[in-house]
């Protein structure tokens, strides 16, 4: 019953047979790989955009911390949420890549709205050479809170950061589990929706490490490279990432693995509703409910694996996450030691 993390499930066999032909060999290094233009071909074809760029890294703290510093000046801000990962679980990467300055903004269920963001945008950047300047927006889907955004409320808060010429940025360390919970598109959930990069998250749904920096505007794809390979994230063995990123996006098996996650994070919560638990509205794979006290010793006594979380006295709160991998009996039998 492992619901701690969907970073804690293996990879997809589909994921594991593809590293496995391409030890098979040799192949040109540093992403001059034949995987790697395969891989560029798939991204414009599935995001609709024939001039997007792509590029690898292995970790997601990399790809936010690249796509930010490529994006933003040392004197600017970037407006993001007050829990999002960047904010709170990356050891002050972006910042250290950029430069920058992370300028939280608040809302409620992990997501900001218009009002909280034209709050921040309106107080920032007014005290001329002596104060932090507009930078960029960053925003999280799925957000950290397990909410979703649909691509009506990322253009709506584009919008506002487009009207003062900043460049927008998606944290999709679980993209295809927003896409599967929304029914968007790729196109739609980014470009479409004003997104000028994304960090393409594969990871955590089913490859066992590989992320994509998505460039909507190619222009900014030298800059990119040369801060990859300055920062110690180009590998040399780079085909090993390019087949990871290629079987994950081939055929649909992305969507098809986040299906099931999101699938089973449904039948969870459900679940956990139906016996009394409170469960807010996650519409994906990452749950955090409420229940009495001494359920998490009962939990954990049974074998269940989950991340306890502050909650209001006298209530027990957790963090629990489904993954590819996660099956009905793993929730069944969650649900009776529930």
């Amino acid at each position: 019953m492992r619901f701690a993390s969907d970073n804690t499930s293996g990879a997809a066999p589909e994921i594991m047979a593809a590293v496995l032909q391409a030890n098979e060999g040799y192949d040109r290094s540093y992403g001059a790989d034949a995987a790697m233009d395969r891989v560029t071909a798939l991204v414009r074809e599935i995001f609709e955009a024939p001039d997007a760029v792509i590029h690898l890294v292995a970790t997601g703290t990399a790809a936010n911390a690249l796509a930010i510093a490529t994006h933003c000046q040392p004197w600017g801000a970037v407006f993001c949420h007050t829990h999002a990962h960047i904010a709170e679980d990356e050891c002050n990467a972006p910042e250290f890549y950029s430069g920058a300055k992370l300028v939280l903004v608040p809302g409620a269920a992990g997501k900001m709205t218009p009002d909280s963001l034209s709050a921040a945008l309106a107080t920032t950047g007014e005290g001329g050479v002596h104060g932090v300047q507009r930078g960029m927006l960053s925003l999280t889907n799925v957000t950290e809170a397990g909410t979703v955004y649909a691509p009506a409320e990322i253009t709506a808060l584009t919008r506002l950061a487009k009207a003062h010429d900043l460049p927008c940025h998606l944290d999709g360390a679980r993209f295809a589990n927003a896409l599967v919970a929304t029914a968007a598109t790729p196109a739609e959930m980014t470009w479409k929706a004003g997104i000028d990069v994304l960090s393409l998250g594969g990871t955590k749904n089913g490859c066992f490490g590989v992320e994509g920096v998505v460039l909507f505007d190619p222009a900014k794809s030298w800059e990119l490279e040369l801060r990859r390979k300055r920062g110690g994230h180009l590998f040399s063995k780079h085909r090993y990432l390019s087949t990871q990123m290629e079987a994950y996006l081939t055929d649909g098996l992305w969507l098809r693995l986040a299906a099931q996650a999101n699938t089973m994070g449904q039948r969870l919560s459900q679940g956990l509703t139906a016996k009394g638990a409170t469960v807010p509205d996650a519409p994906a794979n990452m749950l955090f409910p409420e229940w009495p006290m001494g359920t998490h010793d009962r939990l954990e006594a049974a074998g269940a694996h989950f991340y306890r979380y502050p909650a209001p006295t006298g209530r027990e709160r957790a963090r629990l996450v489904t993954s590819w991998s996660t099956t009905e009996a793993d929730v069944d039998r969650f649900l009776a030691a529930f």
